[in-house]
């Protein structure tokens, strides 16, 4: 079991306890100094099953905060460095959590403390800006860090900050701290529509308005699965949201939210990044614990380009025989669109596929950074502008590569599963944020991979 203690300044380990350090630099401390080193051809035949969803569990994780109740989890990814470090975000705040090597985690906030986020924790991750509704909504104030995270983007919180000010908040900025202050009487309902599409927006707001007085549409909302699976506990706790999944989202304020147990989706992520580790390298993998229907704009072109998908139950068995993949283009867009946390792998199989394909990415501007190092593997990649063309090559060949973001490190791992000979890729920190178990998953699947210090 990992059990979190709050006061404990250094990171201990007895058994199979571990203690949150204090000092948040010192979680990514021994993973910074490691490495992961892959020497390429060999096919890889196996089962993997799908861990629960990192970019769902971590808003589930800041929805705790809305009830004085326990709400506990299953299948929610407890080995994962993000889960570990909003885990600390959120003990600092008052919450009394444990979490379970059997994937399962318990959150109880019966008393928030101060709701304030600290900026030594919050700058770690992203997704630590996702308190700010909670905490708002229930406290009737919030100061929150703005966050850090992967450099793959501006990625602004304006949109968080409008649709709560739409329901009466006063935000001001001061420090490199959001402070938001509900009206007197609580947050008001509201109509709010997004200029642009935000899934971190559309969360944000959905969790606020849960406890705000009257009605709140949310139009031009994202419709990941991760929302759905995000309104769906918030459902099961007491909230009042319809339409999900769709572009407006109604939400009818509550009183007060209650405990719930609630069971994390599949990672789609990560299934995707194994389906296209098949068609990569050859060979058939089962993955299962997970769905075609979470995957299924990337289903299409991974077809076209040669690999063979079928589904028995909860399973996809992902299966390319010696046939040579075939080049084929794909763009960016949001949910149902073809996912941006995908493109940096598909981008990888289209360096060995026959002729010619083009990625084109809308969501993020900065999310090309992995093509310089591939193109050191032997890549022939032409970038213009917001896309990308990829020529085909007839092999990859290993070298020492840097990762520059999670999906990045993703990528050039399975460059390195097709590469002649050995790639070793650094800064595998990233890694550990977002794939649990990744060298142990491939070598059981026969890829030749391990951690090196």
């Amino acid at each position: 079991m990992l059990h979190y203690q709050e006061h404990d300044a250094t990171a201990q380990k007895t058994d199979n306890i571990i203690s949150i350090p204090a000092n948040a630099d010192a979680m990514t401390q021994s993973s910074g100094l490691e490495k992961i080193r892959v020497t390429g051809g060999k096919t890889i035949n196996g089962t993997i099953r799908i861990s629960g969803a990192k970019n769902s569990a971590l808003k589930l994780m800041c929805a705790t905060l809305l009830s004085d109740e326990a709400v506990e989890m299953t299948n929610l990814p407890v080995a994962l460095q993000d889960i570990q470090t909003l885990a600390g975000v959120l003990q600092q705040l008052g919450v009394a959590l444990t979490l379970r090597e059997d994937k399962t985690g318990t959150f109880h906030a019966r008393v928030i403390d101060k709701p304030l986020a600290h900026y030594d924790l919050v700058r770690k991750m992203r997704a630590s800006i996702l308190v700010l509704g909670p905490l708002l909504a229930r406290c009737g104030y919030a100061e929150v860090s703005l966050p850090g995270g992967c450099a793959i983007g501006t990625r602004p919180v304006d949109l968080h900050l409008m649709g709560m000010e739409k329901m009466g908040a006063t935000i001001t900025l001061e420090e490199g701290y959001v402070k938001a202050k509900a009206p007197e009487g609580g947050l008001q309902g509201a109509d709010i529509t997004f200029p642009v599409v935000s899934v971190g927006a559309t969360e944000n707001n959905m969790m606020a308005a849960t406890l705000a007085k009257g009605t709140t549409r949310l139009i031009n909302a994202a419709r990941e699965p991760e929302i759905v699976d995000l309104g769906n506990m918030l459902n099961a706790m007491g909230a009042k949201i319809t339409g999900l999944g769709t572009s407006t989202i109604t939400i009818e304020g509550v009183e007060k939210l209650h405990g719930c147990t609630h069971d994390v989706i599949p990672d789609r992520i990560e299934t995707g990044t194994w389906m296209i580790a098949a068609a990569l390298a050859g060979g058939t993998l089962r993955l299962e614990h997970t769905s075609l229907n979470l995957v299924e704009a990337l289903v299409k072109p991974l077809e076209k380009a040669g690999l063979e998908i079928s589904e028995e139950g909860d399973a996809i068995i992902a299966s390319r025989t010696d046939k040579p993949l075939k080049g084929t283009d794909i763009m960016t867009e949001p949910h149902p669109g073809f996912a941006t946390d995908l493109q940096a792998q598909f981008m990888t199989m289209l360096t060995l596929c026959e002729g010619a394909g083009m990625v084109t990415e809308t969501i993020f501007e900065n999310r090309f950074m992995h093509v310089p190092e591939l193109a050191r593997m032997g890549a022939d990649i032409t970038v213009q502008g917001n896309s990308a063309i990829v020529r085909g090559v007839k092999k990859l060949k290993g070298a020492e590569v840097m990762a520059t973001d999670l999906r990045a490190s993703a990528s050039l791992v399975l460059a390195g599963l097709v590469a002649e000979g050995t790639t070793t890729v650094n800064r595998i920190y990233h890694l550990d944020r977002g794939y649990e178990n990744l060298v142990e998953k491939l070598s059981a699947c026969g890829a030749d991979i391990e951690r090196i210090a």
